[in-house]
């Protein structure tokens, strides 16, 4: 059985909003060999008390009300927030009756790893301010921790956006993503590189919705809204039309599925200085004649057809009744 711990920026069920890292959280459920232990929220895709308020309500449709909820970081690092237009959509969310556990995500982080050496994976979904914090609060945690998986970076391509150079995730923090490349903890990254040909269709959100159960069909609602939204906003990106890739979830699958992705040694570095390259991740594939010393794995490739039969599969399981 695979622990674990989520950190995440979840927007899902924030009207107009990303949905994927509410699917993390849905298949950590619904996979019957990972046990979601511990959620903490972090300042990205939305603010951290709409995050906060987002995972406990996910949590409850997803009839895990036992799971704690703990607030995290509500700024990078270092460096001031750069608005994302995604921020300006979540401004409406659901009510909630369920309240956050006391302290701060990175002490939560701490506390959980360490009662527990080498046994807590952590996933970060979101930008990576708690876990460096975490780091800083408890450098052993770099030791103690099974894994980080960390959805983030680009690593053979671009992200082809001037106004964000780096993969989202990186760059909102990429000083916090420094400090997490530095730490000497065993990382694997999770980037665009693979995440992207991981796509939901309209399609099979329409089929969620008429043949999911309670959390299925209101994941299909959310999904769909996404699909519309980036249709109508990226009407340029032909090959994409009529999907949204699974960012998130694909790093929670690999957590319990390693083989659904291709892991390559490298070096990894992060730009933090400048607005040019910021948050850009550079690989080193350590090919030289002097390579320098792997500090992360990195996925190069991806069996994407396997990981949405997983992916469909798993969410269809999603019973809350039963795991309430």
């Amino acid at each position: 059985m695979h622990r674990v711990i989520i950190d995440t920026d979840v927007a899902m069920g924030a009207p107009g909003s990303d949905i994927d890292d509410g699917f993390a959280l849905a298949l950590a459920v619904g996979l019957p060999d990972q046990r979601l232990e511990l959620v903490t929220t972090v300042n990205g895709n939305t603010d951290v008390d709409t995050a906060t308020t987002l995972a406990l309500e996910l949590l409850h449709r997803l009839g895990r009300d036992d799971v704690p909820v703990v607030r995290g970081a509500a700024v990078p690092l270092l460096r001031p927030q750069h608005e994302h237009p995604a921020r300006e959509r979540a401004s409406e969310v659901p009510p909630t009756t369920r309240h956050a556990g006391n302290g701060r995500a990175a002490a939560a982080i701490v506390e959980h790893v360490m009662a527990s050496p080498g046994e807590v994976t952590l996933v970060a979904i979101g930008p990576l301010t708690n876990v460096a914090l975490a780091l800083a609060l408890e450098p052993a945690v770099a030791r103690a921790v099974r894994s980080v998986v960390v959805m983030g970076g680009v690593f053979l391509g671009h992200t082809h956006q001037l106004r964000m150079p780096g993969e989202f995730n990186i760059w909102v923090d990429p000083d916090g993503a420094a400090v997490v490349l530095a730490s000497g903890a065993p990382l694997r990254f999770v980037g665009l590189d693979v995440t992207r040909q991981v796509r939901l269709t309209a399609e099979q959100a329409d089929a969620m919705v008429r043949d999911g159960g309670a959390f299925g069909r209101y994941a299909g609602e959310c999904t769909r809204a996404w699909i519309d939204f980036l249709d109508t906003s990226h009407p340029g990106d032909t090959h994409t039309l009529g999907t949204c890739a699974m960012h998130d979830p694909l790093a929670v699958a690999v957590v319990s599925r390693p083989e659904l992705v291709t892991w390559q040694p490298a070096h990894v570095a992060v730009e933090t200085r400048g607005d040019v390259a910021r948050g850009v991740t550079v690989a080193d594939l350590l090919t030289s004649r002097t390579p320098p010393e792997a500090n992360c794995e990195i996925a190069t490739a991806v069996r994407a057809d396997e990981f949405t039969e997983l992916f469909l599969r798993s969410i269809a399981g999603v019973d809350p009744a039963a795991t309430g």
